[in-house]
């Protein structure tokens, strides 16, 4: 590999940025694309199909043979509220590959006890996401049903572009919400993301039955990354 395309690499992994590196299998150079980066023909759809599921492998495109080594950041799961539902989603998503980080200032309801082996926060979401900071490759889902918890951790999600963005709540809460949000500073396009309610229509009515929905609703999201722009020009 050049090193100059290793030395691009590396930085867009440690910023948790997906990029692949492209190369031509006839000549050997190669050349790294950042999602995003524009990239026409055969081959940026090869290189679209790749971001999304992150599978390597040789594609043939414009009467080339290039292969594709995709390096896509681990997907996480965050979510705010140390809830019923939250001990159900968090075995659930770590079996799906999701890392789970809950955050909940109720320290009532964010114990050891209640979520063993989960990294689990019981302080402020802002003050959580000043260290850690959210990104594209970030699930966040807010469940607590308190403003005060949840919305902060919302705008932050739409700012940091996350891949995933629900929250808990009937429609006439959310529309309150988003009246919050606007006040917050957010658009009514950032807004239009947040899945509200959460979770896939699958009629759920228990705690565990809301996470699976949740969980489905947050790969469906992942997995078709890029997609809803194809679609709404179709």
């Amino acid at each position: 590999m050049d090193p100059f395309a290793l030395k691009t690499l590396n930085a867009e992994r440690r910023a948790r940025r997906a990029a692949i590196l492209v190369t031509d299998l006839g000549d050997g150079r190669d050349r790294i694309v950042r999602e995003g980066d524009q990239v026409a023909g055969e081959l940026g759809a090869a290189i679209a199909k790749a971001f999304r599921s992150g599978n390597s492998g040789s594609v043939e495109a414009e009467g080339r043979t290039f292969f594709l080594n995709a390096y896509l950041p681990q997907p996480r799961l965050l979510v705010i509220g140390a809830v019923h539902i939250s001990q159900a989603l968090a075995p659930m998503a770590k079996i799906a590959g999701y890392p789970v980080e809950i955050v909940d200032p109720r320290t009532a309801f964010a114990t050891a006890d209640r979520f063993p082996d989960v990294a689990l926060h019981a302080e402020w979401p802002e003050d959580i996401l000043k260290r850690q900071p959210l990104d594209s490759y970030t699930a966040l889902a807010a469940i607590t049903h308190d403003p005060k918890i949840d919305d902060f951790a919302l705008k932050a999600a739409l700012d940091a572009n996350c891949f995933y963005v629900g929250a808990l709540g009937s429609r006439k809460t959310h529309a309150k919400r988003v009246e919050r949000l606007l006040a917050l500073g957010a658009t009514a396009d950032q807004i239009a993301r947040i899945h509200a309610p959460i979770g896939l229509d699958i009629g759920a009515a228990s705690p565990a039955e809301i996470a699976v929905a949740v969980l489905a609703q947050a790969i469906h999201a992942f997995r078709s990354r890029g997609l809803e722009a194809k679609d709404a020009v179709a």
